[in-house]
């Protein structure tokens, strides 16, 4: 991920050490000086992120990393970013949870991510990779979308992907370099000579001034659901049984579907792979009102209120199986709830 974001032309980073996680910021210490980059160890996750704010407000295509208590830390420095429409990258990669947890692999930020996290309407475009290569190759989509709305983007990993190994197709330098100046920046802070000075805030105390900009932001997530929704559809066309899942919990359930295949059932997978803007639209395909779902998580049911919203009025059966705290579904437990389903 660190060298993803390096290849989309990423030349600031500011992070604050907390497992499952570290070996980002320890890549990026290395690595940021060979591209003369910046990397800077903040002194906490709220100076991280507003050195972010900062950089980005500059021009510059800015990251920051944590997990899940560290993201908490950060919130009220995301929502600074949304307010001033500033482009900014931000990986989670979750562990358990509530409080400080520990450091097993969850998925319970979700509704943090998805619903903004700090303070204000503001929304965040959230990413899930499945795979190493996939976390890979969703850093350069992160900056392009963060740049193309000016706004902030999450990838929204946990802690099986932040520890895993696995063989990455690496895209050459030279043929991501380009991506810094794709979007030109003409809003950002970078000197006032012969132009009229920007001004970045997110303070706005005219009377309906802010309102105005509360109704900008709201046309621009508008904007982004109808163009930005994305997911992995499998076997759809057959479906008897769907299991919704994202991140590596989408990887149990292509385990379990391969085995359950094999043997004749037509099980089939949703994986969002934008939670936010959450694909509604995979939902919407013609399938039989006979059709199940079956909603796998690691957590107690986030996503499963999404699934729910998407079938609004569909007489669908919806079944769900989560765990949290570190603990991780299994195959078999898939394939035993299929079984009685």
């Amino acid at each position: 991920m660190a060298e993803g974001a390096i290849q989309a032309g990423c030349r600031f980073y500011a992070g604050y050490p907390i497992t499952p996680q570290n070996e980002i910021p320890a890549y990026m210490s290395s690595r940021m000086p060979e591209v003369n980059g910046i990397f800077i160890q903040a002194e906490s996750e709220l100076a991280a992120i507003n050195m972010v704010f900062g950089a980005s407000a500059a021009g510059e295509r800015a990251l920051t990393s944590s997990s899940s208590p560290g993201i908490s830390l950060k919130q009220e420095g995301i929502s600074y970013i949304a307010g001033a429409e500033l482009p900014a990258v931000i990986i989670n990669i979750m562990r358990g949870s509530p409080g400080l947890g520990n450091i097993g692999p969850s998925q319970s930020d979700y509704f943090q991510a998805t619903r903004g996290g700090g303070q204000g309407d503001y929304r965040t475009i959230v990413l899930a990779p499945a795979s190493v290569q996939e976390a890979y190759d969703l850093m350069p989509v992160a900056f392009d979308l963060a740049d193309k709305y000016r706004t902030p983007v999450m990838i929204l990993g946990d802690g099986l992907l932040g520890q895993m190994m696995e063989p990455v197709l690496a895209h050459s330098s030279e043929l991501m370099a380009h991506r810094k100046k794709v979007i030109a920046k003409p809003w950002a802070l970078t000197g006032a000579k012969g132009r009229t000075a920007n001004i970045i805030r997110s303070l706005y105390l005219g009377e309906g001034v802010l309102e105005k900009l509360n109704v900008t932001l709201q046309k621009k997530y508008k904007t982004i659901q109808e163009k930005e929704a994305r997911f992995e559809g499998l076997f759809l066309d057959d479906a008897k049984i769907i299991i919704v899942a994202y991140g590596t919990m989408a990887r149990v359930a292509k385990g379990a579907i391969t085995r359950l295949r094999a043997k004749g059932k037509k099980v089939d997978l949703i994986r969002p792979i934008t939670l936010w803007p959450f694909p509604d639209k995979a939902f919407s395909r013609k399938m039989s009102p006979k059709t199940k779902y079956l909603v796998l998580e690691m957590s107690y049911g986030q996503m499963l209120e999404d699934v729910k919203l998407s079938l609004c009025g569909s007489k669908s059966q919806i079944e769900f199986i989560g765990r949290a705290g570190g603990g991780v579904p299994t195959e078999e437990e898939v394939i035993n709830k299929i079984n009685k389903l």
